[in-house]
């Protein structure tokens, strides 16, 4: 089996693929009259990490099983989404040994035997590559699998490929479109394959949405976990700084940077989160307290009422789409059903004061991280960003045909991390938005968490004008290091749209006690329908 995969026969070559269109992969009959495939039909569709497991401690499945339909799954339907980049050679062979692991009476945890994707940033030292999109980075094989790796296979998990996404986590270019990399081509919504699926984890959004694996890994530096996630229709966690190890991740900024679950239920999520969850002596660079972290978090969600706990409306980040808002509405009501007492007006005081500085701090972390990450990866062709700066103007058909580098090339014009700037900027972004932000408006209102809209409607993919978000609510989480959690909110015109929920550092036991509540209470999750478009 090649490297590059069973299924993707034409090598990726982006504008080329991306225009022979959404019906490519229907099939003719005798009267030549077209038939588009039924993506919407699998074994395991919607199937839950605690089904899986049950159907394999019953013995009415195996690990090699579940894996060999996740990948015809994929095979079948990657095709249209482009959201797999790479498919691990090993993957059956892993889920052969989990399923001797099993006979044998051993069984890791949760995550035993369970097909998980991850995003192509994330290291893993094995027979695939690590290019965050990027052909610059082709052939650059990890010497070793990245902190939340290594503990993803010690926890039993199948590592069954890795997923496509914005490349260079879409800090590449202001006018990108969010899922496209030179290396994977452009990403599409399962739920209307002409929209965005977000960025930057675009590729296991869209994986995990439309059931090619039963669980998934993003990264995040400001909106790349919840916006796909609620884009797409399921939940995603961006956890606290430290709570997951950044080792062996193709970053942005170390302040702001981490991995976190994307799933199709909060439970599963939580489950992922505790598994990979540990606190790492050599990323410790956070900017953020070390908090306590569970083994399990899944014991946190009780599912019953919310009584007692206040949540608060993050009113200025609501109201950029009327359908939206009236979703919003609805949430809110179901909150107060559940017991819980709002407080409508909850404002950041120091909101427009965020935005610039943290900024500024990506600018100068992202030319320092990234050199770093490039020295410590030997089989990387491109040594430096001025490296990867060059290799992209010499192959611009293939990596510029549609938007330009001017981030890494403003990046790259930066000085180093004792620059007085970055040091202003640092601790400006993190004050605004940490403690003067969202510990302030906590504070002052006693809240518990902070609700506000993850996403408005998919918008329609566009190469020539890039991404034109209509709206969100990462920032404050994001600039901060805290967490943030988004579940299904519900659907205009057949698209999905998520509702948020933050608070404090290390708030991840209340935010999920929430989440779970609103999901189990709201079962809003519906499987995707791989609509061409909602025109005509």
């Amino acid at each position: 089996m090649k490297r590059r995969t069973f299924f993707k026969t034409s090598a990726i070559s982006t504008s080329a693929l991306a225009l022979t269109g959404i019906t490519a992969c229907s099939t003719q009959t005798d009267s030549n009259k077209e038939i588009t495939p039924d993506y919407t039909s699998f074994d395991l569709n919607e199937f839950t990490v605690e089904q899986l497991q049950q159907k394999m401690e019953d013995g009415n499945i195996t690990s090699s099983a579940i894996c060999e339909k996740y990948l015809e799954r994929i095979k079948s339907v990657d095709p249209v989404l482009k959201s797999v980049i790479e498919i691990n050679p090993d993957a059956l062979q892993i889920a052969a040994q989990m399923d001797k692991e099993r006979e044998e009476g051993k069984i890791r945890g949760p995550l035993h035997g369970i097909p998980v994707l991850f995003k192509d940033n994330i290291d893993s030292g094995d027979k695939m590559q690590t290019t965050a999109g990027s052909l610059a980075l082709e052939g650059n094989y990890a010497p070793e699998d990245a902190f939340i790796v290594k503990k993803l296979r010690d926890s039993g998990a199948v590592i069954v490929g890795k997923t496509n996404l914005s490349e260079w986590a879409n800090f590449r270019s202001n006018n990108s479109s969010s899922g496209w990399s030179g290396r994977g081509g452009q990403v599409r919504n399962p739920y209307c394959l002409d929209r965005s699926p977000c960025g930057s984890s675009s590729g296991t959004g869209a994986a995990v949405a439309a059931n090619l694996c039963a669980i998934g890994i993003g990264t995040e530096t400001n909106g790349s976990i919840v916006c796909p996630s609620g884009v797409n229709g399921i939940v995603g966690i961006k956890p606290t700084l430290g709570m997951w190890s950044r080792q062996g991740i193709i970053p942005i900024a170390h302040s702001q940077d981490t991995a976190g679950p994307m799933a199709r239920t909060v439970k599963d999520a939580a489950i992922l989160l505790g598994a990979l969850a540990e606190f790492d002596s050599n990323d410790a660079e956070t900017h953020i307290e070390k908090g306590e972290i569970f083994k399990d978090y899944t014991q946190f969600l009780d599912g019953k009422d919310l009584k007692g706990i206040r949540i608060g409306v993050a009113s200025e980040m609501i109201g950029f789409n009327a359908k939206v808002d009236a979703l919003f509405k609805e949430a809110v009501k179901s909150l107060k059903t559940l017991g819980a007492e709002i407080v409508e007006e909850v404002k950041f005081e120091h909101r427009r004061k965020w935005g610039s500085p943290s900024y500024e701090v990506l600018l100068y972390e992202f030319k320092a991280d990234l050199n770093k990450y490039l020295a410590e990866h030997p089989k990387a062709s491109v040594k430096s960003m001025e490296e990867i700066i060059e290799f992209n103007k010499k192959n611009a058909d293939r990596e510029m045909p549609w938007f330009d580098q001017e981030i890494f090339e403003l990046s790259h014009s930066k000085g180093d991390l004792t620059s007085e700037e970055y040091l202003k900027a640092l601790e400006e972004s993190k004050k605004y938005a940490g403690k003067e932000g969202i510990d302030a408006a906590m504070e002052k209102h006693k809240l518990d968490a902070i609700i506000a809209q993850t996403n408005g409607p998919g918008w329609t993919i566009d190469w020539i004008n890039g991404d034109h978000f209509s709206g969100g609510s990462s920032s404050p989480a994001a600039i901060s290091g805290y967490p943030n959690v988004t579940v299904p909110m519900g659907f205009v015109k057949g698209l999905p749209v998520g509702i948020s929920f933050f608070g404090k550092a290390w708030s991840e036991p209340k935010l999920l006690k929430i989440t779970y509540a609103f999901e189990q209470a709201t079962k809003h999750r519906k499987a995707p329908g791989f609509m061409e478009t909602i025109f005509g």
